[in-house]
């Protein structure tokens, strides 16, 4: 190989017991997919260690057929949703999973997808649910909120936020002998410090109150939407531009690492420019909120503005192949130029950013006024906001 050198106030009642006995003791001295049919485990980042607030949320997803709305919804908002929780100071590290159910005559039961930090995988697993099955009630809801209870690896760090979204339009079998029913793993969450929120879709009477009981079991918040999620796309003066500077970023984007690594960094951009201008744009303002070009890594740039890799660390079989044509002088050239422009498009991207933000506050204010406010994003931003001020966390 060669080198390329240069030159709260309200914790869960359990949680507060174990808070409460740490510090008496002080004062002494004294974790797409699982249960489906592929053998692939899929990789999950590591909870972060570090003097910023965490935020750790599951979706756990009816994917049955009369969920397709919804679902096609939570495709173009997850990064609005999630722009909501890097608004905190410092910036949150946040990391997500989703959990996608159906019941166990249909294809698969549950579809799992671990927490990570990688926003733009989450983005293509939500790509790759698709609304089928399903036509009758119940649902296999308790294996779904087992599995996001008991299988996805939560960080054990008493100050991070937890939060489960329990979305659908069914109850829970009940009939059936061999799974954990809702109340007992609604116990395990709270000794956890997961919080549980459930969202109904459609006027099911008895959705209705399973979904109520298990918020109030789970400490969290009820809400009921459209059978379709009732989100709304609202476009702005400044989609246009977004759309122009999420191409030009990505003419600085240097894919470096194995041949896999960098097919993903690519296909990631792709995805990207392909989305609806209200995602992309939601998209541009997560990445610089974050000061990332790419989620989950893999971009030269980003490693190198990080601290995860220096210069002189730089190995030149693991950059794309135009870039290893290059001589020694032409690359830290070509890079000292990437990063320059890297640089004015990010600067350009926050401003725009900030005041799409600011039009958009404005437009959902007179939506909510207008009885118009109530769809899943909107839900889901407002009880994140609520759970994390009671965590100390400030969010917009």
């Amino acid at each position: 190989m060669h080198t390329f050198s240069p030159a709260l106030s309200r914790l869960p009642r359990a949680a507060t017991r174990l808070a409460l006995c740490a510090s008496l003791v002080g004062a002494l001295g004294l974790s797409l997919f699982a249960r489906s049919a592929s053998a692939a485990k899929p990789v999950e980042t590591t909870a972060p260690v570090a003097d910023k607030p965490q935020i750790e949320v599951c979706f756990v997803l009816d994917t049955t057929g009369s969920m397709s709305g919804l679902i096609e919804g939570a495709k173009k908002k997850i990064w609005s949703i999630a722009n909501t929780m890097v608004t905190a100071k410092p910036t949150p590290n946040i990391r997500f999973a989703l959990v996608g159910y159906r019941d166990r005559k249909d294809d698969y039961v549950v579809k799992m997808h671990p927490l990570t930090d990688d926003l733009d995988a989450v983005y293509a697993k939500l790509r790759e649910f698709s609304a089928g099955g399903g036509g009758d009630t119940p649902e296999a809801v308790n294996e779904a909120l087992a599995e996001a209870v008991r299988r996805v690896r939560w960080s054990t760090d008493s100050r991070t936020l937890r939060i489960i979204f329990l979305v659908g339009d069914a109850p829970p079998h009940m009939d059936y002998p061999d799974d954990v029913k809702y109340p007992v793993l609604c116990e395990e969450a709270l000794k956890k410090g997961i919080v549980i929120n459930t969202v109904q879709c459609g006027a099911d009477r008895e959705t209705r109150r399973v979904w109520q009981e298990i918020a109030k079991l789970g400490e969290g918040e009820f809400s009921a939407i459209a059978q379709e999620g009732g989100m709304k796309d609202i476009a702005t003066p400044f989609d246009e531009r977004l759309a122009e500077l999420n191409r030009e970023i990505g003419k600085t984007i240097v894919p470096y690492g194995g041949a896999a690594t960098r097919s993903n960094v690519v296909a990631k951009q792709r995805a990207a420019e392909a989305a609806p201008a209200p995602a992309a744009s939601d998209r541009l303002a997560y990445n610089a909120a974050t000061g990332k070009a790419v989620q989950g890594g893999g971009d030269l740039l980003d490693a190198l503005k990080g601290g995860e890799l220096k210069r002189d660390e730089i190995k030149t079989d693991l950059l794309p192949e135009e870039w290893r044509k290059l001589d020694a002088k032409e690359r830290e050239a070509k890079l000292e130029a990437s990063q320059r422009q890297r640089t004015e498009l990010q600067q350009e991207i926050a401003t725009l950013s900030r005041q799409r933000a600011d039009f958009l506050r404005t437009a959902e204010k007179k939506q909510a006024e207008a009885g118009q406010g109530d769809g899943f994003d909107a839900k889901v931003r407002a009880a994140v906001i609520g759970q994390a001020k009671r965590r100390g966390i400030e969010l917009k």
